[in-house]
C-alpha cells in the first residue's frame, strides 16, 4: 500500500516541499486539525501533527503518529489507537521555552512580582520588603532530562549551585553541578532553595510530590511545577502554603485544566498561576523547532531508520 501521509504540523508553505521531497511518491495532505475529515483519517498511513483523539478511530491504516508536542498521553490511552501503531513525542522541541518560562517564574517570586501586579490592580502603592536572589541559591531539578538541563545551565548562568535527579545516573549532565537518583529525593529536598518539578506523567510520578515531601521543603523554599500537575498534590500544596510554608511557588500545570474556579490555589498570594503556556508553539523558535524534529523524524522514517522520541514502539519499533 502507498504511502498517504496527514502533515498537520504548523508548517508554513515553502516547508512543504521539504517533507514532500522524502517521500515523492506518497499522497501528501495538509489538513487542519478542526478541519479534517474521516475519509482523510482512513487513508493516513502517517499522521504528522496534534489529531483530535477520538477523531482517531477513523485512522484503521495508520503506522505511525508522529505527535507535535511532548506529552503523548491523550493518544497512548487504551482504545484511542491499536498498539501495532508506533508513537514518537516532539522531544526537544520546547526546551528553550518551557526553560525559560521556568526562569522567569522563578525570578518573578524572588521579586515578588505577583505581590506587585496584586497591589497594582488595587491602585496600592506598597513596597514588598524583602526579596532575594538565586545567586548563591541551591536548585534541585527533579527530572534531569533535556528541558531540566536547559532550566539548570540558566540557573547556573545567575551563579545557582544545580543538582539533578533523574532515575538512572550514567555519569555528568551539562548544566549540573550534581547528579544523583530519585532514590535521594528526600534526602535532597531539604538542601534545595528551589525545587523545580519537570517529569512526565507516570505511574510512579502521580502525587510524587506530596504532603510529606512539601513539609521536607526549606520553610522559605520556592517550588516550580513544569512537567504534568499529577506530579504534584495541589491540595497539600494549598494547606501548606496556606500555613506559612514556603517563600512561594509557581504551577504552570494543574488537574484539571482548566483549573477550577473554586480551587484554593487561585487565593494564594505568593503562589503563581499560569495556563499551562510553558510550551506549545507560543515562539517562532519553539514551531521551527517542532517542524525541524518533524521533518528529521520523517527522514528517518523514508529510509527506514530508527524513529527518535518513541513513546510507544508499535510494529515500526519491533524491527
Amino acid at each position: 500500500m502507498s504511502e498517504h501521509i496527514l502533515n498537520m504540523f504548523p508548517i508554513v508553505e515553502e516547508e512543504k516541499p521539504l517533507f514532500e521531497a522524502l517521500m515523492p511518491d506518497a499522497v501528501w495532505e495538509y489538513p487542519r486539525r478542526s478541519t479534517v475529515t474521516p475519509e482523510q483519517l482512513s487513508k493516513a498511513t502517517v499522521i504528522l501533527g496534534a489529531p483530535i483523539p477520538t477523531q482517531l478511530v477513523h485512522a484503521a491504516n495508520l503506522r505511525w503518529l508522529q505527535s507535535l508536542w511532548m506529552g503523548v498521553d491523550d493518544y497512548v490511552a487504551p482504545g484511542i489507537l491499536p498498539d501495532d501503531v508506533t508513537i514518537t513525542a516532539c522531544v526537544g522541541a520546547y526546551r528553550q521555552t518551557v526553560s525559560e518560562h521556568m526562569l522567569t517564574t522563578l525570578l518573578a517570586l524572588c521579586r515578588k512580582l505577583p505581590q506587585c501586579r496584586d497591589n497594582q490592580l488595587k491602585h496600592q502603592w506598597v513596597d514588598v520588603k524583602q526579596m532575594r536572589s538565586i545567586r548563591g541559591a541551591t536548585v534541585l531539578v527533579v527530572g534531569a532530562g533535556v528541558i531540566g538541563g536547559d532550566f539548570a545551565r540558566l540557573c547556573k548562568a545567575l551563579g545557582a549551585h544545580t543538582v539533578g535527579l533523574k532515575r538512572t545516573v550514567t555519569g555528568p549532565i551539562d548544566g549540573f553541578d550534581e547528579v544523583d537518583t530519585m532514590e535521594h529525593l528526600d534526602q535532597r529536598l531539604p538542601q534545595a532553595d528551589v525545587v523545580a518539578l519537570i517529569l512526565p506523567h507516570a505511574p510512579e510520578t502521580v502525587k510524587l510530590m506530596d504532603a510529606r515531601r512539601i513539609a521536607l521543603m526549606k520553610p522559605d523554599a520556592i517550588l516550580i511545577s513544569d512537567g504534568r500537575g499529577t506530579v504534584l498534590d495541589q491540595d497539600a500544596l494549598a494547606a501548606a502554603m496556606t500555613a506559612g510554608h514556603l517563600w512561594g511557588a509557581a504551577l504552570d500545570v494543574t488537574v484539571p485544566e482548566p483549573l477550577p474556579a473554586d480551587s484554593p490555589l487561585w487565593d494564594i498570594p505568593n503562589l503563581l498561576l499560569t495556563p499551562h503556556v510553558a510550551g506549545g508553539i507560543r515562539m517562532e523558535v519553539s514551531r521551527k523547532s517542532a517542524v525541524n524534529f518533524c521533518l528529521k523524524n520523517f527522514e528517518r522514517y523514508a529510509n527506514g531508520q530508527p524513529l527518535e522520541g518513541v513513546m510507544r514502539p508499535g510494529l515500526l519499533g519491533r524491527g
